[in-house]
């Protein structure tokens, strides 16, 4: 088994030498195999190992069992074992997942923490090559895309390695007799109320027997090519998720024109961008991205929800992925900051994602100033303010008079003109003199405050925003 094991690791680039190895030791035969394999290549790979078990404390005394074992396995072999218990239906009810959700983002918080605290960089699992097979036709009966049919892969974020993906579940019964282990058996997967239970009890000897002796390796090669043609559409995928996805503090913006481009590509894309924003992985099905697609093609100003509290809003073409918190508490919250005018030199302030700086030109000629370098830069005649400058929200009513004009104009219809996203108008700095409106920052300013060539002091104002 070692000398297939490998080349595996090898072709597959999942293990480097002086790697800091944890393994995902549950006590079955699978993960029992692992640990042995890695303990028997820990000289030659030239890495460190030890183990991780998580008691779901779902097998009532069989649970305890398991940990014991596990702990007496890593004490005979010298090696660290971290242990810790979790009541999984607990945690699934509090956190409204099902039991298999839970366990698996409690497993890898673990496994996370461990890494953080003992400096382990790879975590090793079990999967085998029947588990391959079983994944895949578990999700082509749920339905599925390419990247759900290239099934589990041998390596994920460069932290995730299966350095035993390559054997069967047969090879692995072979190396636990050849070796003299005694594996702890899970009985309940032998229990025929599980969907898994039924793919790897019934329907794969059934395929074996009646259509392919050879099916469980079958699924395995078909497995490999289609992740070679996923990754190259992932490639393809993320290039264009860069030139039209945003991604701010508090949204993420996915530009319209990405819905001209092909289906294919677009679903992905969009996955991209709900997993970047969200910083989850598995909670967003095909029917969520057919709901943003369908949203893209309707009037602005439609709203849908989303898992993990996020919602998706259509404002005029473009798609902004929001958190329904951080809408809440923008919407209700107001801002509002003084500065003196005579000790405005060098200030600098932050006003939501915003980083608003003041400097003071003086005896300055206007041809001396670069009045369109930047629409986050500009210049107010220091002279005709009086004596507050005030950095604050839109408030109901407002308005400026627009550079160039002698009239005065709502910014509600400035925002509506320039087609100014609604949850960004709460938040866009508005920048007052004396009370009265100089700047709708990043906009437009106004004719009250321009520089001319009497202006002898300037105010000199530069915007930052902070993108995430």
């Amino acid at each position: 088994m070692c000398e297939k094991v490998i080349p595996y690791i090898k072709e597959n680039n999942l293990i480097k030498s002086g790697d800091k190895v944890l393994v995902a030791l549950s006590g079955g035969p699978d993960s029992i195999c692992l640990l042995n394999i890695l303990f028997e290549l820990k000289e030659e790979l030239n890495i460190e190992i030890a183990a991780a078990h998580l008691n779901h404390l779902l097998r009532g005394e069989d649970a305890f069992e398991d940990e014991k074992y596990v702990i007496n396995i890593c004490n005979e072999m010298g090696i660290k074992c971290f242990v810790r218990r979790v009541d999984i239906n607990l945690y699934a009810k509090e956190h409204k997942l099902s039991s298999e959700m839970a366990g698996r983002n409690v497993r890898y918080d673990f496994f996370d923490e461990i890494i953080q605290d003992e400096g382990f960089n790879k975590v090793a699992t079990a999967h085998n090559a029947n588990d391959q097979a079983e994944t895949i036709l578990f999700r082509l009966m749920r339905g599925t895309g390419l990247e759900g049919l290239g099934g589990i892969k041998a390596s994920r974020d460069n932290k995730i390695i299966r350095p035993i993906l390559c054997l069967s579940r047969e090879e692995v019964e072979k190396y636990i007799k050849l070796k003299k282990l005694s594996p702890r058996i899970d009985k309940t997967n032998f229990e025929k109320i599980y969907n898994r239970n039924k793919i790897r009890l019934d329907l794969l000897p059934y395929m074996k027997e009646n259509f392919n002796q050879d099916i469980i390796q079958t699924i395995n090669r078909m497995s490999m090519l289609l992740q070679k043609d996923n990754e190259f559409l992932e490639k393809l995928s993320l290039d264009l998720y860069n030139k039209y996805c945003k991604k701010y503090e508090d949204y993420l913006i996915i530009k319209k024109g990405i819905f001209k481009e092909e289906e294919p590509i677009v679903n992905r894309v969009l996955r991209h961008a709900l997993t970047e924003y969200s910083k989850l992985n598995y909670d967003f099905e095909m029917k969520h991205i057919y709901k943003i697609i369908y949203l893209a093609k309707n009037n602005s100003g439609k709203v849908v929800d989303l898992p993990n509290g996020i919602y998706v809003e259509n404002i005029y073409g473009n798609i902004y992925i929001k958190n329904k918190i951080e809408k809440c508490y923008i919407d209700s919250k107001t801002e509002e900051i003084t500065l003196d005018k005579n000790n405005i030199d060098k200030n600098k302030i932050k006003f939501y994602n915003f980083n608003v700086e003041f400097f003071v030109i003086k005896n300055c000629e206007i041809n001396d100033v670069h009045l369109n370098q930047s629409n986050l830069i500009r210049y107010f005649d220091l002279d005709e303010i009086n004596n507050n400058i005030l950095i604050r929200n839109r408030r109901n009513g407002d308005k400026i008079i627009p550079l160039g004009m002698n009239g005065s104009k709502k910014l509600k219809d400035i925002f509506i003109d320039m087609k100014i996203p609604k949850e960004e108008r709460d938040t866009t700095p508005i920048l007052c003199f004396d009370e009265k409106i100089a700047w709708i920052i990043g906009i437009r300013t106004s004719e009250q405050y321009k520089i001319t060539n009497k202006t002898k002091n300037i105010l000199k104002v530069v915007i930052e925003r902070k993108e995430y």
